[in-house]
């Protein structure tokens, strides 16, 4: 989406919500900047809707989207190879991915239905319900963080996968629609925000964004008519790498994220 700031976007998406800080109330928390460097690059299956990204002993695993198209699979980081596939039935629409234990939970989208496989196999455990649209997946260690596209995160219990919480996401004090892909990350909780090219920082404890990373500049200008928006995050707790990519793109990237400045009140218009 061409929005010169996310702020402009929650605007747009939050007529006349009301600022926590109306009636005395506490003043909502800054949102800083983030910068970033590209790390490393390595190639990615140009025709995969990524979905859903994990980095789990040395590989990717991947939920592709799209009816028809969608699949959960294992990936060689280094060179994009597909080793392990399952593919979903035409009917289902692939969405978050997580791992948990020895296996992959993964959503879909319209059909409320998730999917349970091993993790080493692929082969299917069981599925399981919910209500709603599914969008993104992960895990803090103790529960299933889910987005449905709504500014409410839901927590699952990751044995059940029953829904036993509900926590609202906030950008400076405005409900933020358009949460996907999410990730942890050394206990703070990373989202795509659809459809743009930007990456927030959220307080799993209160729903606060803290902090908004613009990767709209991340893929060269000669890829971006081939593609769709930014979607996947993937975190390697052990070696300390970011990864990121989108739908249809043909590059992994794995960036740096770097604190920088605090970010300008929300009042900025929207570019053409």
């Amino acid at each position: 989406m061409p929005f010169r700031s996310l702020a402009a976007f929650v605007l747009t998406l939050s007529v006349a919500a009301p600022l926590a800080a109306a009636e005395g109330g506490s003043a909502p928390p800054k949102v800083v900047d983030l910068r970033y460097e590209v790390v490393n690059t390595f190639p990615h299956d140009r025709a995969a809707f990524t979905q859903g990204l994990v980095f789990r002993d040395g590989f990717l695993y991947e939920s592709t989207g799209l009816n028809g198209r969608s699949s959960v699979r294992k990936v060689v980081l280094e060179t994009g190879a597909v080793i392990r596939q399952r593919s979903l039935e035409n009917q289902y629409f692939g969405e978050g991915l997580a791992d948990w234990n020895d296996t992959l939970v993964q959503l879909t989208w319209q059909s409320g239905t998730g999917f349970v496989y091993d993790l080493d196999t692929l082969e299917p455990r069981r599925s399981f319900g919910y209500e709603g649209e599914g969008w993104g997946l992960t895990q803090d260690g103790q529960r299933l963080i889910m987005s449905d596209g709504t500014p409410s995160l839901r927590f699952l219990d990751p044995e059940t996968l029953r829904e036993t919480g509900r926590l609202e996401v906030r950008y400076e004090g405005q409900p933020l629609r358009g949460l996907n892909e999410l990730e942890m990350v050394e206990g703070q909780l990373f989202a795509n925000v659809w459809p743009t090219q930007w990456v927030v920082r959220i307080d799993p404890q209160t729903g606060d964004v803290n902090a908004r990373l613009d990767l709209g500049g991340l893929l060269p200008t000669g890829e971006r008519g081939r593609v769709d928006v930014l979607n996947g995050i993937a975190w390697d707790a052990r070696g300390k790498r970011l990864f990121v990519t989108g739908k249809l793109w043909p590059t992994v990237f794995e960036i740096r994220v770097i604190e920088a400045a605090a970010a300008p009140p929300a009042t900025e218009g929207a570019a053409n």
